[in-house]
């Protein structure tokens, strides 16, 4: 593994999970840190959704990380406008029918637990715009694929709107203490082990 990198980021909100500005007001990866060339995201996280973010130009993890057969564990602390109902979490984890490019899909199940306080985590910048009188929630949820919007699309599936989304872990690999907006480079041996993948 001597010649690949490996690094981790805390992704703020407002920020591209890529290198190139589609407009000159965007913030992206090239902002935060001076990676090495080749090296590039596994996978996306949307403007709008925060958290952990692996970058790497090993692509044997990236295709495992990626290919859907693997089923890899992506964890997220998800507030929601409203309280969820029981029902509601019971659709989550048995699976709800959601749209994938225009066609109808059917998320398999997922693990979801109603959290009793809301987690520790760095302010948004903007902060959510929350309404007077409507409780929020947040929710651990745990999916085993990764469709664009997913998340977001499951729990307004369920009438429980995503007003922040922050990805904490992949597998056994998580936030830790990571800070907002910090790069950590990590040993790809490391690496590997937390997110369950054997090497070559």
């Amino acid at each position: 593994m001597a010649d690949f990198k490996y690094f981790l980021f805390y992704k703020p909100f407002n920020v591209l999970s890529q290198f190139t500005k589609e407009v000159p007001s965007h913030v992206t990866l090239k902002d935060f840190y001076n990676f090495p060339s080749e090296v590039y995201p596994v996978g996306r996280l949307d403007k709008d959704s925060e958290g952990l973010l692996i970058l790497t130009n090993d692509n044997h993890l990236k295709h495992r990380l990626l290919e859907p057969t693997f089923q890899h564990k992506r964890t997220y602390w998800v507030q929601v406008d409203n309280i969820p109902t029981e029902e509601a979490l019971q659709q989550l984890r048995s699976g709800v029918k959601i749209r994938i490019k225009k066609l109808p899909y059917f998320t398999k199940p997922a693990q979801v637990t109603l959290l009793a306080n809301a987690p520790t985590l760095p302010e948004r910048d903007p902060p959510i715009r929350t309404r007077l009188h409507i409780p929020t929630a947040w929710l651990e949820l745990t999916i085993k694929e990764g469709k664009n919007r997913q998340v977001r699309k499951m729990c307004a599936a369920v009438g429980f709107p995503v007003l922040r989304l922050v990805r904490i872990g992949i597998e056994q690999l998580t936030l830790g203490d990571l800070a907002l907006g910090e790069v950590r480079e990590i040993e790809g041996t490391e690496l590997y082990r937390l997110v369950k993948i054997k090497t070559k």
